[in-house]
């Protein structure tokens, strides 16, 4: 049966593969398909496509940095993923909000480097920003490397931990495409739109289930059930929700490279529900090596 990982990151973002190793690393470890999903940009896709080995497939795409109701009265949006698959990365509402999105996270790591070099952290913009490659997506991880490479931290999960958390004083909120938007964005440009890792809870506030099920309103076609971060019970309980209003279920690592140690292929996609993603997206075909 073939290997579907349908959720992984390059250097165009916050992995640590740059778009080249990250399908050469999917071909040696067995895969027949892999999606290169960076956050908010569509940076890494031609250097993915050229060192793509014989063999393997690859689906290009995003995963769009929205903000969501959470379902609960009372309560302000919170953060969410969505991953966007075989869109057309030309679609001019596409190409807006990703230029926004990605001056938007430069602007947010500039102030959180200006805060800690301000508290003495031997940060700078320059160490920070120096291997992210044009049109990438900047984000908490580069910062994170930053401070293992000063000596700061141990790890990239140490950083996290004490210094680049939801509530450290050096934190700045993003302003995040309204999860709703990014659904008509991405159907709109002939991708299919898949909520990614929504009960992922160890990462902090997650949706009601009835946020998933009013997103097919807009256009939702699937919800990424089986993620490393996923328990069983909330596997089973999405599972109902793709079986009851015809969602397509799919499974990924989320690979990053060395910021996770999460290998490719730990979480996989079922053969039909990829054939059937790929059937409903016309924005740009499946390329294969």
């Amino acid at each position: 049966m073939s290997v579907i990982d349908l959720h992984a990151h390059s250097t165009a973002s916050d992995g640590t593969d740059s778009p080249a190793g990250l399908v050469r690393a999917a071909g040696a470890a067995g895969l027949d398909v892999v999606a290169i999903t960076d956050h908010d940009t569509t940076g890494g896709w031609a250097d993915a496509a050229a060192a793509l080995p014989p063999g393997l497939a690859l689906v290009r795409g995003a995963e769009f940095s929205c903000l969501s109701p959470t379902g609960r009265t009372g309560e302000p949006r919170c953060s969410v993923h969505l991953l966007g698959y075989l869109f057309d990365p030309e679609h001019a509402a596409i190409v807006a909000e990703q230029e926004r999105l990605r001056a938007e996270r430069v602007q947010r790591l500039e102030t959180m480097i200006g805060r800690m070099a301000a508290d003495g952290y031997p940060v700078d913009v320059e160490t920070v920003f120096a291997h992210l490659p044009e049109g990438g997506s900047a984000g908490r991880p580069h910062l994170a490397r930053a401070l293992v490479a000063a000596g700061v931290v141990g790890s990239v999960d140490e950083a996290f931990a004490e210094l680049l958390h939801n509530d450290s004083p050096y934190y700045v909120p993003r302003a995040d495409t309204r999860v709703e938007t990014a659904v008509e964005m991405i159907v709109a440009a002939g991708g299919v739109a898949v909520f990614a890792h929504p009960l992922a809870r160890t990462r902090g506030v997650v949706v009601e289930p009835s946020v998933l099920v009013d997103l097919i309103g807009w256009g939702l076609g699937g919800i990424e059930v089986d993620h490393p971060n996923h328990a069983s019970v909330d596997r089973e309980l999405l599972r109902g929700i793709v079986a009851e209003h015809g969602l397509l279920a799919t499974g990924s690592s989320d690979y990053h490279g060395t910021n996770k140690t999460t290998p490719l292929a730990q979480e996989t996609t079922d053969p039909e529900v990829y054939a059937a993603l790929t059937e409903r997206a016309t924005g740009v075909p499946v390329l294969h090596g």
